[in-house]
């Protein structure tokens, strides 16, 4: 086998919300801010993982998730289908 210098490698991580690891070139990609959250979200115990969702899930701050979620539809980068499995997780 010859060695292809521009094949893309595989990446391999791990979920921070389900604790599974994900391989693939399928992986979404990130700006490097969100890389970074992802990277923190991921070193955090899942009893500081809990507590920083319920304070992002109180009930004054649903109105801006409703907003955020609207306007990524508009934009393209989310479909009916995957806002509708987001309010399905967060429970909106």
């Amino acid at each position: 086998m010859v060695w292809n210098p521009f094949k893309k490698k595989k990446k391999k991580k791990t979920n921070p919300i389900t604790g599974e690891v994900e391989i693939g070139e399928d992986m979404p990609k990130m700006g490097m801010l969100q890389s970074l959250a992802m990277k923190k979200l991921a070193k955090m115990s899942p009893q500081e993982r809990n507590k920083m969702m319920q304070e992002a899930l109180k009930p004054e701050n649903r109105g801006k998730i409703m907003d955020m979620m609207d306007a990524m539809k508009a934009s393209g980068q989310v479909t009916d289908a995957q806002i509708e499995q987001a309010k399905k997780m967060l429970g909106l």
